[in-house]
């Protein structure tokens, strides 16, 4: 089945990706991959482990996992032209002593899969921050390989 066709069958409504806050770009191609730049959600703000826990967080990872889908579409105009998600890093703000940054970022790497079958398997580093851009509990990015 193609990734477009899972998004219909999942009923998941791919928003136009949100504009970046600084001077760079969403996404960059060179040759065949395409560098995605990090994505939060957008209406969250807090730790994971204080004002989020580990099954909030990881929805909104599935989030930013949704955003990253519409940025890919953007791009290439169809997911239907992603061969392969390469890697992703998903970041975690939250309190020190948290150590489940893997089942968090699981939320955009399940939903990869569920969209992309075996090429949405990837490599990928879920590592903790002290803190994120605009207090976001998660931040994701991501490079896949495209036609």
């Amino acid at each position: 089945m193609s990734a477009e066709q899972r998004i219909k069958e999942l009923k998941l409504e791919l928003r136009q990706p949100s504009a970046p806050v600084a001077n760079y770009v969403n996404a960059v191609r060179t040759g065949n991959l395409l560098f995605l730049a990090g994505k939060g959600p957008r209406n969250a703000k807090g730790k994971v482990g204080r004002e989020f826990t580990i099954e909030q967080a990881y929805q909104h990872a599935r989030t930013v996992g949704i955003d990253l889908l519409a940025v890919m579409r953007a791009e290439l105009g169809s997911l239907d032209k992603v061969r392969r998600v390469v890697k992703v890093l998903g970041m975690v703000n939250a309190l020190p002593e948290f150590e489940d940054q893997p089942k968090v970022i699981n939320g955009c790497s399940d939903l990869f899969v569920e969209v992309f079958g075996e090429r949405g398997k990837h490599a990928r580093s879920a590592v903790g921050m002290g803190s994120l851009p605009m207090g976001i509990p998660v931040e994701i990015e991501c490079i896949v390989e495209v036609e």
